[in-house]
């Protein structure tokens, strides 16, 4: 752990880690909605670049304290005040407010993505502020992300198989994506054909899938954390252009209004949409004035939120 990870663990208070949960709750929001990224709420919050550094505290070093349980060395290494203030956050949220998220995206979805959509576009934004010269490379960074990312979300799931190693192999990729801003991690699982399952796992309490899915995830962040820490260090502008344009793209996913393309019958003979395309509301009614409200509810929420976090 650096020098300022150090002062930072050091001179946050009580309060500051309770306000660091409740920082942790809105990031676990996001990761349970299919298209909403908890990286872009961690960006939001001003805590990314701290988050990252802290995920890359745990290095092969880490691993030998642990495994020669040299704990206090351990825990001098690494930011376990603050990833276990943020992640009782993130569990917290997942285990309360997935039932109600799930229930709200069958029969609300317009709603809950229009307030999602106005936190995306502030964020994206709020975000584009950091880079502080803009130059072709940017630009192109931009571009590259947003046109990615577009062609990510609109591409269709797959059936895919419900066995230990898949559902290992799904918590390490999906986790790569929920610490960027843009990309979702659950529609992640979503296009790998996991996260109705995975959301089941976590409404029945079945910790065994949920710990596979969890060892996964300690991996694949252990090893992106890295890469991206040094990224942002060594090539700031690009890769916040880069994010920014993560979330510009992934707007096509979070869109409300939709039409349904092509349809399939799930196993217990429900209708599933598999393909869908973004439309305009063909009439203004209270369902539409309430979605745009909720858009600029999410898109003052933003800004409130970057100010609290600059004040």
């Amino acid at each position: 752990m650096n020098a300022s990870e150090n002062d930072r663990s050091s001179s946050r208070s009580l309060w500051g880690y309770l306000i660091l949960t409740t920082k942790g709750f809105c990031m676990g929001t996001s990761d349970v909605v299919p298209g909403v990224s908890g990286g872009t709420m961690a960006f939001i919050l001003g805590i990314y670049e701290e988050l990252i550094d802290a995920i890359r505290s745990f290095d092969l070093k880490s691993i030998q304290l642990l495994l020669t349980l040299r704990l206090r060395d351990l825990l001098d290494r690494i930011s376990w005040k603050f990833l276990l203030a943020l992640g009782m956050g993130i569990l917290t949220a997942i285990f309360t407010l997935a039932r109600a998220l799930s229930w709200l995206l069958h029969n609300r979805p317009v709603l809950i993505w229009s307030f999602f959509l106005g936190l995306i576009l502030a964020s994206a934004f709020s975000v584009s502020r950091r880079v502080e010269r803009w130059r072709l490379s940017t630009w192109m960074g931009l571009s590259g992300g947003m046109v990615g990312t577009y062609i990510l979300v609109g591409l269709v799931p797959v059936s895919t198989p419900d066995s230990s190693w898949f559902l290992f192999l799904s918590g390490a990729i999906a986790i790569c994506a929920m610490i960027l801003p843009g990309i979702s991690g659950a529609f992640i699982l979503v296009l790998l054909g996991k996260y109705q399952f995975v959301l089941e796992a976590v409404n029945n309490r079945d910790f065994l899938v949920l710990a596979t899915v969890a060892a996964g995830a300690v991996v694949g962040i252990a090893a992106f954390s890295r890469l991206l820490g040094w990224l942002l260090r060594n090539c700031h502008d690009l890769m916040v252009a880069v994010l920014t344009g993560f979330m510009l793209g992934s707007l096509r996913k979070v869109w409300p209004w939709k039409e349904t393309v092509e349809s399939l019958v799930a196993s217990h003979g429900k209708v599933v949409a598999i393909v869908q395309a973004n439309v305009l509301p063909t009439q203004w009614s209270v369902d539409v004035l309430s979605a745009l409200s909720l858009i600029a509810l999410g898109f003052l929420a933003v800004f409130f939120l970057d100010r609290m976090v600059k004040s």
